[in-house]
């Protein structure tokens, strides 16, 4: 599968402006973002571009300031190069360490994670998925069952059976994200993820003790009440892939409809991550 390539210039170079676009793009799609000098990458899967719904996304904001892009083709076999040329190890706390294959250990880590980069989303990089993580970090996943929605490479699902989760579903719905898990958890000798191909229709009738749930906020909507009726009364959900405003008010009243209830959040460049209980 090959990707699209949109290179943003925004004029003036502002934080704010690039948050905008950003959030615009996520909304139909777009699953990937590098910051470069005056401007941003995007990335969306090849079939998944739709060059109508794109601009009609981003005519709000040509009459707020001033920006551009080009858009380039990414071969899959391409792609590899691209996140290995960008891919440094990251730690969250002093806890994990996520680095790569061609990168060497650190044993002074309590838990570590090896991703092999490929085309998937979720190496730990973007400011959703380090803060997932984090709250991760504060949770009791000891004997837990977790859903891993939106898996992407499966750093998630991996963090989740480190911790000490018991049975765990990862499910994505691109081919290369569920075969990314696959690899991911062996590269790990996790064994107790199941990966699934699919979206809300692949979520087993079964009762969750933990959902997590790093998506967009469009995407996350339209599966609420479906996590509702899987995640177990007392159960934790958390969720990531949207901004603050006007996001998190969006998020936590679709959740309420569906017997879940906001307890706490973390802020990151205006991205958030927050936990919410049934």
């Amino acid at each position: 599968m090959d990707y699209y390539e949109l290179l943003f210039t925004t004029n003036p170079a502002e934080g704010y402006q690039q948050d905008l676009l950003i959030d615009a793009l996520a909304s139909i799609g777009f699953d990937t973002f590098e910051e470069v000098e005056n401007g941003f990458k995007a990335y969306i899967p090849e079939a998944d571009l739709d060059m109508e719904a794109l601009e009609k996304n981003l005519a709000p904001y040509h009459e707020i300031f001033s920006f551009s892009y080009e858009v380039n083709i990414i071969q899959q076999k391409n792609w590899n190069e691209v996140w290995e040329s960008n891919f440094e190890p990251i730690q969250i706390r002093d806890k994990v360490y996520v680095r790569a294959t061609f990168h060497q250990p650190k044993a002074e880590f309590p838990m570590e994670i090896v991703i092999d980069p490929k085309m998937a989303f979720g190496t730990g990089h973007h400011q959703t998925t380090s803060m997932m993580m984090d709250l991760m970090l504060d949770t009791d996943f000891a004997g837990k069952d977790v859903l891993d929605m939106g898996c992407g490479t499966g750093i998630l699902a991996i963090l989740a059976s480190k911790l000490g989760a018991k049975n765990i579903i990862a499910i994505d719905y691109d081919p290369v994200c569920y075969e990314s898990t696959i690899e991911n958890s062996a590269l790990n000798h996790i064994v107790n993820i199941k990966a699934i191909c699919g979206s809300k229709e692949a979520i087993p009738d079964a009762q969750f003790d933990i959902i997590l749930a790093n998506i967009n906020r469009n995407i996350l909507l339209d599966q609420m009440a479906r996590y509702g009726e899987v995640l177990k009364s007392g159960g934790e959900i958390y969720f990531s892939g949207f901004y603050q405003s006007p996001d998190l008010d969006i998020i936590k009243e679709e959740a309420a409809k569906h017997g879940m209830t906001y307890t706490s959040h973390k802020k990151t460049k205006d991205w958030v991550a927050t936990r919410f209980e049934k």
